[in-house]
């Protein structure tokens, strides 16, 4: 696509698997290097290995983003091996389905840890770098903010605060020169999707029920969709972009799902 990434340092978080491993593969087909940084260093390595046997570069962290003081090693660990961050992706997280009949106190800020807190975290260690480069946030949030879905309170208020952190932040870095936006997935079809669709007795119907109500093309989103996006919005393609919210659903949220 040529988005102008060329060596960009860019910083996924939860980079390893479903949409962020889209977004790392994709940035490192863009001649970016994407950096993973997730739990799993297994995960990491792996593919890391395969974007380097395809001759590209990537680089990764590991590191439990619920853990504060992990938010800053990974971003000094970044900066110890580069010298700069051109860009970061907040993108770990798990619909964790704390509900509000389910759930407690420890669950829910639990939830808050797994699915918000590093979001501002990373950005907030990040920031002298990002300042320096002046490069962009990219959110990626969830469509819970927007509809709900029901038993999953934790997720949906975190998606909620995705959504006002990259408003505030789209003002706050106004004067730096930093675009921050954010890209909202609806249904996305990914391993973990995969899992939770297995749940189900009849998996195959529950897929086609609810690829019945996407209204673009009845399908689910993939990871490159998401992916492509998220490279357009880094790149200065989008150079006078930012403050928004958009969504890559198929429609889900804002056309009427009753069209057929």
């Amino acid at each position: 696509m040529n988005l102008g990434l060329d060596k960009k340092i860019v910083i996924v978080t939860g980079g390893a698997k479903g949409i962020g491993e889209g977004i790392v593969r994709f940035l490192a087909g863009e001649n970016a290097i994407p950096v993973i940084v997730g739990r799993s260093e297994a995960d990491n390595l792996d593919l890391v290995s395969e974007i380097e046997k395809s001759g590209a570069e990537a680089f990764q962290v590991v590191a439990e983003l619920t853990r504060p003081e992990e938010n800053k090693k990974a971003v000094d660990t970044v900066l110890d091996r580069f010298g700069r961050i051109d860009g970061l992706v907040n993108n770990a997280g798990v619909n964790d389905g704390v509900g509000l009949e389910n759930g407690s106190y420890e669950k829910f800020m639990e939830s808050l840890h797994r699915n918000l807190v590093h979001y501002y975290l990373m950005a907030h260690f990040s920031l002298p770098a990002l300042i320096a480069s002046k490069g962009p946030i990219v959110n990626i949030g969830s469509r819970t903010a927007e509809t709900g879905q029901g038993g999953t309170s934790a997720y949906a208020a975190s998606n909620g605060g995705r959504n006002a952190l990259t408003r505030e932040w789209a003002v706050e870095l106004l004067k730096y020169g930093i675009r921050v936006n954010a890209l909202i997935v609806a249904d996305c079809w990914t391993p973990l999707y995969a899992k939770w669709i297995n749940t189900f007795p009849d998996p195959e119907a529950k897929r086609a029920a609810i690829e019945s109500v996407i209204p673009f093309g009845k399908r689910m989103t993939t990871p490159e969709e998401i992916a492509a996006m998220v490279a357009f919005l880094l790149s200065e393609k989008s150079s006078h972009t930012t403050g928004q919210l958009i969504h890559v659903d198929g429609g889900f949220v804002h056309l009427d799902r009753t069209i057929r």
